[in-house]
Parts: C-alpha cells; sequence; structure tokens
C-alpha cells in the first residue's frame, strides 16, 4: 500500500513540474522569441517525466 501512495504522489508531483516546464517552454516561444529553446525545454521536461515514472513503476 505505501508503495502505490508513492507512486500517486510522485506521479503528481512530476506532472506539476511538466506543466509548470511546458509554462516556461511557452513563455520562452512566445515572449522571448526563442523557439529552438522553448520546443527543446518542452522534449527534454516529457522525456524526463515519462522516463522517471516509468521507473518508479517498475522499480
Amino acid at each position: 500500500m505505501n508503495t502505490f501512495i508513492f507512486n500517486v504522489i510522485f506521479l503528481l508531483i512530476s506532472l506539476y513540474i511538466l506543466f509548470k516546464a511546458i509554462g516556461y517552454g511557452i513563455y520562452e516561444i512566445n515572449e522571448k522569441e526563442n523557439k529552438s529553446g522553448g520546443i527543446s525545454v518542452i522534449a527534454f521536461s516529457i522525456i524526463v517525466v515519462i522516463s522517471s515514472n516509468i521507473m518508479m513503476l517498475i522499480r
């Protein structure tokens, strides 16, 4: 039971961080006119969140 609760909390926190990173990426694209930086921030954060959640689930 503890691991299930821990996995859910980890998922929620990582989704919160992902949405914050996507927001920053959109800010970079719109306000700073830095499309390559914004796209790379969004892509890297999605990859990190997916891989970390997969590792937590198979652990």
